[in-house]
């Protein structure tokens, strides 16, 4: 499939996409548009995934997968939007949603200062916010940010090594920020509870994915280089009512 052939959204109808299908699609261009900057803009933002740390709790034993990860709660009312983040707190899910790392508090390191600090972060995700409005109603949100750089130092790399799933939120957003020297990255959005679904690789960097949790499940397949060593880098956003995941759990571990 080709960039030509990707299953694209029209903008204007993004919402309507989510509601109806369970996912809609992004160009790059109605990505920076949608938040209101340039594509430069947005990748000012890339240098920091240079600088992600090591995630130490795969439990497959690999090494090929680092991140950071911070939390916001974004509050908007007829004024504006609040968009605050929280101290920092360990990621969790339930083992319901990743049966692989669900259960136990993940602590990472948090997303760079400088990043949060750039105003083309605080306008993407307080346009998705408003997406996740329009589809769902004005709400708090409880955002999470996940960078993530998937390698393939060890001759493969996961992107999800738990599997089709779904993340136990309201709304998740993939962004591809870029991959370079690899072959595989397949996406892969199917109906939660039906046969209905779609296969594509974004290659493109800033094309954005937009799903309805409870209304899909989703995976990456994985990566292999292409020459000696590649990567895939993208950022995971995720929007829930009520509470943070994990925030009446006691942290044991």
């Amino acid at each position: 499939m080709t960039i030509r052939d990707l299953p694209y959204t029209d903008p204007s109808q993004l919402a309507d996409a989510v509601r109806s299908e369970g996912y809609a699609l992004l160009r790059p261009s109605d990505v920076a548009r949608l938040a209101g900057c340039t594509l430069d803009e947005l990748q000012s933002l890339v240098p920091s995934w240079d600088r992600l740390e090591l995630d130490n709790y795969l439990k497959d034993g690999g090494r090929y997968r680092r991140r950071r990860h911070s939390c916001f709660i974004d509050d908007s009312d007829d004024a504006g939007h609040a968009l605050v983040q929280v101290p920092h707190r360990p990621h969790w899910q339930p083992v319901e949603y990743n049966a692989l790392h669900g259960g136990m508090h993940r602590l990472f390191a948090p997303v760079e200062l400088e990043t949060v600090k750039n105003p083309a972060w605080g306008r993407l995700l307080r346009a998705l916010g408003d997406v996740c409005s329009s589809v769902r109603g004005r709400q708090t949100w409880y955002v999470e940010a996940h960078q993530f750089r998937i390698d393939t130092a060890d001759g493969i790399g996961r992107p999800t090594p738990e599997g089709a799933h779904r993340d136990g939120v309201d709304f998740v957003a993939v962004i591809l920020i870029h991959r370079t020297g690899i072959k595989g990255g397949e996406t892969r959005v199917f109906e939660a509870d039906g046969p209905a679904g779609k296969r594509f690789t974004m290659l493109e960097p800033w094309t954005l994915l937009l799903l309805d949790d409870a209304a899909v499940i989703h995976e990456s397949t994985p990566i292999q280089p292409l020459g000696e060593h590649g990567h895939r880098d993208t950022l995971v956003l995720t929007w829930r009512t009520g509470s943070f995941q994990g925030a009446d759990v006691a942290q044991t571990d």
